[in-house]
């Protein structure tokens, strides 16, 4: 970064991205923005066709975008044939919470005496850290979180305010965890009698990988017996409930309110738009995409992208269609006996 506060020039910007340069280099700009409203001294980006409206009239310093795009640029540009990933990384780079903040325990913070602190490290007001917790260096803590007992977490990874961590969590490097979250909460789990339920303990943990990032108010339970496991580079967005015992592979990624029951396992490079909902002890494969609001109550063996329900329609049409689904069995039944029949005419 530039002396200058939050500035940088367009050939900066440029090295940083690996984007080619048609402008202006030396041109400092100070943010990021949108199309329509980028001022003079600001970047705009086009990742998606339909915003190609506002390019013309666009008043940005400059603009990220595909080569094919490049000639109806009216000011510089940034070139890359995947913008939308280059838009990623500029952001990052004026993100004010990349500022890094002074390292230090806060006076009001509650620190066992036995924690391990890497170098570094912040620690926020009104904190609480348990025995036997390791901190990574550069790992930050935000005000009011609760770390507990004999967890860890790796380097720079950060928590934001009100982080709950309870005993015996393991957290990867650079992982990102929004404020509300829960991980290593108690998993569902009861035996009943016949008149009430019995408590099961739930004596595993919780395992987060590197690069994981989990919004807020998220839950994350922890196993009954062995771990709950979250791979790296894992998404997961705000109010997403994970039960106990699941595992979720690298580089998936969870859409809002995704909920997922006890022991079903996801692979790798999955996405699961949101509202979407696993039954328990199911095997989803690599690969597969499950689009919004879909119930999956069988496993999913191959890769693809899979759906369930039906679509918004007109109230009087949907309760036809409601009558005619529950006469589907029927339907099915007295069509299989008039193939059998035409087959023995």
């Amino acid at each position: 970064m530039n002396q200058d506060a939050r500035t940088l020039t367009l050939s900066e910007i440029a090295e940083r991205l690996g984007a080619r340069l048609e402008g202006d280099g030396e041109r400092r700009v100070s943010g990021l923005a949108t199309l329509r409203d980028a001022a003079p001294d600001q970047v705009a980006f086009l990742a998606n066709r339909a915003y190609l409206k506002d390019l013309t009239g666009t008043r940005a310093a400059a603009v990220l975008l595909a080569p094919d795009h490049a000639q109806s640029c009216p000011v510089a540009r940034l070139e890359m044939d995947n913008p939308y990933l280059g838009y990623a990384e500029l952001s990052r780079l004026f993100d004010p919470l990349t500022d890094r903040i002074p390292a230090g325990i806060h006076p009001t913070a509650v620190v066992a005496d036995d924690v391990c602190l890497g170098a570094d490290v912040v620690i926020g007001p009104q904190t609480v850290i348990e025995s036997g917790v390791e901190l990574g260096d550069e790992v930050v803590i935000g005000p009011g979180c609760v770390v507990g007992a004999d967890s860890r977490i790796g380097p720079g990874s950060r928590l934001h305010a009100n982080v709950t961590l309870c005993h015996g969590v393991v957290i990867g490097a650079r992982a990102i965890l929004h404020s509300g979250c829960v991980i290593g909460g108690d998993g569902f789990g009861f035996a009943h009698d016949g008149a009430r339920w019995h408590k099961i303990a739930q004596l595993g943990g919780v395992v987060l990988g590197d690069d994981v990032e989990v919004g807020s108010c998220s839950s994350i339970d922890r196993g009954a017996l062995g771990d709950t496991l979250i791979g790296d580079d894992v998404k997961i967005d705000s109010q997403v409930q994970i039960a106990h015992n699941v595992q979720i592979g690298d580089h998936t990624a969870l859409a809002g309110c995704v909920g997922i029951a006890g022991s079903t396992r996801v692979g790798k490079h999955c996405m699961l738009g949101g509202g979407v909902g696993l039954s328990g002890h199911l095997t989803i494969a690599d690969g597969v995409q499950v689009t919004g609001m879909s119930l999956v109550t069988n496993s999913i063996l191959e890769a693809g992208v899979y759906s369930s329900g039906t679509g918004a329609m007109d109230n009087a049409q949907w309760r036809r269609n409601a009558v005619r689904f529950k006469q589907l069995d029927d339907i099915a039944r007295r069509l299989a006996r008039l193939e059998k029949a035409a087959r023995r005419d």
